[in-house]
């Protein structure tokens, strides 16, 4: 025991002068290894806050102009099958696209979620090689053939040699084709045998799309959209038995990804009840830029979301909306570290400070139990 008791003394950083000679004190050893103790818990929790980042976050007002938006999803409708489904887009700058195409992709899927097929183009067919004349009779002196668009063309030379040719005619009118038994370009590309083929199925549809960087709505609807007065409206194909439209949002994201981004969105569901109509999302777009610890900026947004259902019975079309608006404001995130000097000023405080504090405790101990022992020996410590 008198060899453990030795060595704590050795240990005293804290020697204390009698006359001509340090003296070491067991006080003294203990807190010696306590301070040790607490100076290298402080040194590595400082290293820790050093090497590994900040992140710096400002409010800024957004200046920028004439940007796009690109908007990500991928949404999967279990009761409405991919040949009716068709995604638009519109903004209040005036700009619309019905039946977006481009960089969007359609799986078809069973009732249990298994993939049927994948594709690209989503509704429609090829091209017939041969359609019907517009005006009936033989081909003579090599007149190229030229399919009816049942009263919707625009001039004497119109054709419409396709199923596809036939529906755009009408969405220019303005007209809703209801009756898809009654054109032959559809029933000749097999139209309506597809549609039928598929019914009981689901859709999956992911991809992207660019929009201007203005307030404006894109939005699933179960047909094709026309634009009349303004006003989206839906070309029914007269498959009225889809207008389930429960769904389930995989992502939805405005702008590419960066760390510690959350998309309110992402893995909602909804189911439909008993009423048909159209669910809105009304999303709160916040640009955002990230600058990581390299300097690579990531351009992209956040956002928040109320939502709300429309019954058809008050007008609405079957689909799901989203209806998006831009903040004025934007947020930067700045990954940055502790700067050295500030780093080893903080080092250099928790040596000194602690160094310092138990010194003036070691020596509050050993002369309080100095001055106590000394009453003792002359009988006044009671």
């Amino acid at each position: 025991m008198d060899k453990v008791l030795n060595k704590l003394r050795n240990l005293d950083a804290y020697p204390k002068i009698n006359e001509d000679f340090y003296r070491r004190t067991l006080s003294g050893g203990v807190i010696t290894i306590a301070s040790a103790a607490v100076m290298l818990f402080l040194f590595f929790s400082e290293l820790s806050s050093y090497l590994y980042t900040v992140t710096e976050t400002k409010l800024l007002v957004d200046t920028s102009r004439g940007e796009t938006l690109r908007i990500n999803f991928d949404v999967t409708f279990p009761a409405v099958r991919c040949s009716i489904l068709s995604l638009d887009a519109m903004d209040v700058s005036g700009e619309k696209h019905l039946d977006i195409r481009h960089n969007i992709f359609k799986k078809r899927i069973d009732a249990h979620g298994n993939v049927i097929q994948v594709k690209q183009d989503g509704i429609g067919a090829p091209k017939i090689e041969k359609p019907l004349q517009r005006h009936g009779g033989r081909l003579e002196h090599n007149e190229e053939y030229c399919g009816s668009c049942y009263g919707a063309e625009s001039s004497d030379d119109h054709c419409c040699n396709s199923c596809e040719e036939v529906r755009d005619a009408y969405k220019k009118k303005g007209w809703a084709l209801t009756n898809m038994d009654l054109v032959d370009q559809c029933q000749r590309e097999g139209y309506i045998q597809q549609v039928k083929d598929e019914d009981g199925e689901g859709c999956n549809i992911h991809g992207s799309i660019e929009v201007n960087k203005v307030a404006g709505n894109f939005h699933f609807a179960t047909g094709k959209s026309f634009h009349q007065s303004a006003i989206f409206l839906a070309d029914l194909f007269a498959f009225q038995d889809n207008y389930n439209i429960s769904h389930q949002i995989s992502k939805l994201s405005f702008g590419d990804h960066f760390p510690g981004l959350v998309n309110p969105l992402d893995g909602v569901q909804w189911v439909q009840g008993p009423a048909h109509g159209m669910y809105q999302y009304f999303i709160k777009v916040v640009p955002t830029i990230y600058t990581d610890i390299r300097g690579r900026v990531i351009h992209s947004n956040q956002y928040s979301v109320t939502e709300h259902f429309k019954s058809s019975e008050f007008g609405a079309i079957p689909g799901v909306f989203f209806f998006y608006d831009i903040s004025p404001i934007k947020v930067t995130f700045k990954e940055e570290h502790v700067p050295f000097l500030h780093f080893m000023t903080n080092i250099c405080a928790i040596i000194g400070g602690i160094f310092t504090v138990a010194g003036i405790v070691d020596s509050s101990i050993y002369y309080g139990q100095r001055t106590i022992k000394k009453k003792m020996e002359i009988g006044k410590y009671r």
